[in-house]
């Protein structure tokens, strides 16, 4: 769809490097793994969206956006979980990447600046996920390359919500900011591994 194909580009413009071939060799060489860590960033972005609608009460945009985000997200996971099921993988607890936790500790710790570098975090890691999906896609069987090419569209849509959001809890432009983060999310991203997740760099061992 040329919509999606156009936001892709986008993305693909806004971060920083693509996803490294190892990594992809990494995910097609772990895929049940890869979906297990899948289900829980789905689960985590859920919780994301919601803990911003529960501290930040008085801002009608965002309560919105994070509510349909939410909705998306805890929808993303139960499909995730389906599709696991169907292949005998079990859900279960893994150790988190140290990808969302590398970008959160430039985080500042007092609004308006926290909400702004939250919400960066999150067009960040939307804007990954959905490159991510983009470069599995013709690696992978029928089933999962439909399933994350039909992913697409709305981790588009959530990294451009995210960043709206940001330059409004600012009152104008982040490059400044965004630029930092994506700094660091370059590191994380081309920096070798020492585990296989969904957002880690290549594991080269």
């Amino acid at each position: 769809m040329p919509e999606t194909s156009a936001a892709l580009a986008e993305i693909q413009h806004f971060l920083p490097c693509p996803t490294p071939r190892a990594w992809i060799d990494n995910a097609l060489a772990n895929q049940d793994l890869m979906l297990i860590d899948h289900a829980h960033c789905e689960k985590k972005a859920a919780s994301t969206a919601l803990s911003l609608m529960y501290r930040y009460m008085d801002n009608h945009d965002l309560l919105n956006k994070m509510s349909r985000l939410a909705r998306e997200e805890l929808r993303h996971f139960e499909q995730v979980l389906a599709i696991m099921k169907k292949r005998g993988v079990t859900y279960c607890h893994l150790s988190p990447a140290r990808y969302a936790a590398g970008l959160r500790r430039e985080v500042r710790s007092d609004d308006p600046g926290r909400l702004v570098d939250v919400l960066i975090v999150g067009a960040i890691i939307e804007a990954r996920s959905c490159e991510r999906f983009a470069a599995l896609a013709p690696h992978l069987d029928d089933t999962l390359a439909d399933f994350y090419n039909s992913l697409l569209k709305s981790k588009a849509r959530h990294y451009q919500d995210y960043l709206k959001l940001a330059e409004r809890a600012n009152g104008g432009p982040v490059d400044e900011r965004v630029g930092k983060f994506l700094a660091i999310e370059k590191e994380l991203i081309e920096a070798p591994d020492e585990e296989f997740r969904f957002h880690s760099g290549p594991v080269t061992h």
